[in-house]
């Protein structure tokens, strides 16, 4: 027994000590160097907070959010009314092509919108490529799953007697759609949108690939500060900027989820088959799949196979080198050993540190302990509110001297690549933990089963429910990790996305194909890696 409770107690202190080192530390010592100028200095403030270019960073990041989480939920309700409240042949097929674009990293997103409004691409006469407006189609085809499948998971759950009481009493069906469904799916709309907004503003990989344009936006301007201007204070202050708009936008999407989560528990599944009036929605639905999903991945596959005026593999050869004009420094082969290798060892990290955690989050207390609980809940979440740039900068500028020197080290980017994919390990596995009933435990025990033979036998299979997925979204995060890795690899250690986005700012025709046969590459190791996640999902017994 004294072994079990050293056991749960080092399930606690471990994953505590693991932040409060490689997430708390960084982003404390970024806080001082933005107010600490021999002293403390809040005109460091002053000075950024009143110049006009961080407002106008600050605006553009803003309003390509808004415009990306507006064009998403466009977009996508009439696709979570087709994919998930109608029934039809292929239903499952469409489904998954939609939510192709949400498992790709940010730099295949960009990179093929590069390749279809780029030069040589099939759009390239509409002048859009590396334009603010090409940032803003990318972000909807980014987050167009998200907003599909947040509404259709509520939209299938509604119960049509409201919408057929109201046709009865004459209303139109429009007017049925506006009076009466809207309002219900508010709370979901309004949740998607906010989940929409954060990640249209942390789309570090994506705006970068698309190369900056305009004012560009704070992350761009944390890297330009910090990279180019070597601005350390700056940069510090413009990520403190950052994390206040993450932190409110976090907040106003975990009030909504809860009012969302709120009216699922009153409602059934409820689908019907597709019907001549929906063809408006149906009509909406395959256009955005065709043009704004389908259409910049075939361009990017097709690219990666153009050479010159013909057709060929060259681009995909040309991977055994590191790029025309380049000295020295990884080929993208090599990228591609470092990726699977970084992403391997970021995710044993992240497992070693979540599934303690998750089964400690997962355990029913009460008193003391549970308000212990409710703040670990919380504080596993923090790396959530802040973008994997400021991670980086964080690392950067924190970890390179004593007590704590890793820039050497061989664990620095794998390290910070953990602290982005360990929320979403934990939050992956802690439901499927949850959702064991008490008495299964106690029922074991009084059995005669010892605690380590109940955690075996009762949450072991659960455990194993949750764990292909866990494992999935953590390689994959790692994989395709780009705003703390850019700040933190070094040349003999570049993993695939930084070799992506260096080809693409060099010049040269052998650079641009093979960036994008570098990032057909890497989303089809994305993609199976979330396959062989899903694949290897397990039901428990």
């Amino acid at each position: 027994m004294r072994l079990w409770r050293a056991a749960w107690t080092a399930a606690v202190i471990i994953p505590v000590a693991f932040l409060a080192v490689f997430f708390l530390y960084p982003t404390g010592a970024m806080l001082v160097r933005g107010i600490w100028q021999d002293g403390i200095d809040p005109t460091g403030f002053t000075e950024v907070l009143t110049d006009r270019r961080t407002w106008l960073v600050t605006g553009q990041t803003l309003y390509q959010a808004a415009l990306g989480t507006v064009g998403a939920i466009i977009l996508g309700v009439p696709g979570a009314y087709v994919l998930y409240r109608c029934s039809f042949r292929g239903q499952r097929a469409a489904r998954a092509l939609a939510t192709i674009p949400f498992v790709l990293p940010t730099v295949v997103v960009g990179v093929a919108f590069r390749a279809l409004l780029g030069r040589g691409g099939p759009l390239e006469s509409l002048g859009m490529d590396q334009t603010v407006t090409a940032v803003i189609l990318a972000l909807v085809f980014f987050n167009y799953a998200v907003v599909v499948r947040t509404v259709g998971g509520l939209w299938q759950t509604l119960d049509p007697r409201a919408v057929q009481a109201a046709r009865t009493l004459g209303a139109s069906r429009s007017r049925a759609f506006l009076t009466v469904t809207v309002p219900q799916l508010a709370p979901a709309i309004a949740s998607a949108g906010a989940i929409v907004f954060l990640f249209c503003s942390t789309s570090y990989g994506l705006v970068r690939t698309l190369g900056s344009p305009g004012y560009g936006t704070l992350e761009t301007e944390i890297w330009r500060q910090s990279t180019s201007m070597l601005d350390n204070r700056t940069a510090a202050i413009l990520s403190l900027l950052q994390i206040v708009i993450v932190i409110l936008t976090l907040l106003v999407s975990e009030a909504l989820s809860r009012r969302t989560a709120g009216r699922l528990q009153l409602r059934s599944r409820h689908v019907t088959p597709l019907a001549r009036a929906d063809a408006a929605p149906l009509v909406m639905t395959a256009a955005t799949m065709v043009t704004l999903i389908a259409f910049p991945l075939i361009a990017l596959v097709t690219r990666s196979f153009r050479v010159g005026d013909g057709w060929g593999t060259d681009n995909y050869r040309l991977l055994g080198t590191s790029g025309t004009g380049f000295a020295g420094g990884a080929t993208v082969f090599e990228a591609i050993g470092n990726s699977l290798r970084i992403g391997l060892i970021a995710t044993l990290i992240a497992l070693a540190i979540g599934v303690p955690l998750a089964l400690v989050l997962s355990r029913r207390v009460h008193g003391p302990l549970a308000s212990g609980q409710s703040i670990l809940a919380g504080a596993i979440l923090l790396p959530l509110g802040v973008s994997a740039v400021t991670v980086g900068f964080g690392f950067s500028i924190a970890l390179d001297s004593p007590p704590l020197d890793l820039r050497s080290s061989p664990l620095l980017v794998p390290i910070a690549q953990a602290v982005v994919a360990l929320p979403l390990v934990v939050r992956s596995l802690t439901p499927t933990l949850a959702s064991i009933a008490p008495g299964r435990r106690e029922a074991a025990a009084t059995l005669g089963a010892s605690p380590w033979r109940v955690l075996a036998t009762i949450d072991g299979p659960f455990l194993l429910r949750g764990l292909g997925i866990a494992i999935g979204f953590a390689y994959a995060t790692s994989l395709g990790e780009f705003g703390a890795t850019s700040f933190l690899a070094r040349p003999d250690s570049q993993t695939l996305p930084v070799i992506i986005v260096r080809l693409l700012g060099r010049p040269g025709e052998n650079n641009y194909g093979m960036a994008m046969a570098g990032a057909v590459v890497l989303a089809l190791l994305a993609a199976s890696i979330m396959a062989a996640a899903e694949a290897a999902r397990k039901d428990p017994r």
